[in-house]
C-alpha cells in the first residue's frame, strides 16, 4: 500500500491506494500508522486527488475513482447504499437501514459507517441522525459541517 499526502480545504487528506485502487482516506486528525506504508503515487491516487480537488472546488459531484473496499458483507451493503445518496442530500441511519432490508439495524449502520475507510468518496457526512442532528464522523462534526455546506445542505447551527 502507498500513499500521498494532500491539501484540502479541510485540511491535509492522506490517500492510499492498494494497487488495486482507493483504500484508504485519512483526515490529518487520524493516527494511521506511516510507517509501515511507502509514501508514493500511483494512478489511483493520482486520480483521487484530482477528483478530491475538483469536489472542493464544486465542479465534481459524483466521484468515479476505482475503490478497493474491504468489508464484512454488511458493511459493504451500507457503503454501496451510502454511495447512492446524492450530492447535496442527507438522509438518516434508519432510512438506510431500510434501504438494505434491515430496517431495525439503524445502530449497525452507525458502526459500519464508522469503519468507512474512504470518507467524502463514500458520503457517510450524508447520513444523520432521526432527529436531524449530525453525529459522529471520523473527521470530527465540525469536517462533517464544512461538506455538508459546501455541497448547499442547511444545516443548524
Amino acid at each position: 500500500m502507498i500513499y500521498k499526502r494532500f491539501n484540502s480545504p479541510v485540511g491535509v487528506l492522506t490517500v492510499f491506494s492498494s494497487g488495486k485502487g482507493i483504500c484508504k482516506i485519512e483526515f490529518e486528525n487520524e493516527k494511521f500508522p506511516l510507517e509501515d506504508f511507502e509514501e508514493g503515487t500511483d494512478f489511483y491516487i493520482e486520480e483521487c486527488i484530482k477528483e478530491l480537488d475538483l469536489y472542493f472546488q464544486k465542479r465534481l459531484k459524483n466521484f468515479d475513482v476505482k475503490l478497493d473496499l474491504q468489508g464484512t458483507k454488511f458493511q459493504m451493503a451500507v457503503w454501496e447504499e451510502t454511495l447512492k445518496i446524492p450530492y447535496g442530500s442527507v438522509v438518516t441511519y434508519g432510512e438506510i437501514a431500510r434501504r438494505i432490508g434491515k430496517p431495525k439495524a439503524a445502530r449497525a449502520v452507525g458502526q459500519a459507517l464508522n469503519k468507512n475507510s474512504i470518507p467524502i468518496i463514500i458520503p457517510c457526512h450524508r447520513v444523520i441522525g432521526s432527529d436531524g442532528n449530525l453525529t459522529g464522523f471520523g473527521g470530527g462534526i465540525e469536517i462533517k459541517k464544512f461538506l455538508l455546506k459546501h455541497e448547499g445542505v442547511k444545516i443548524g447551527g
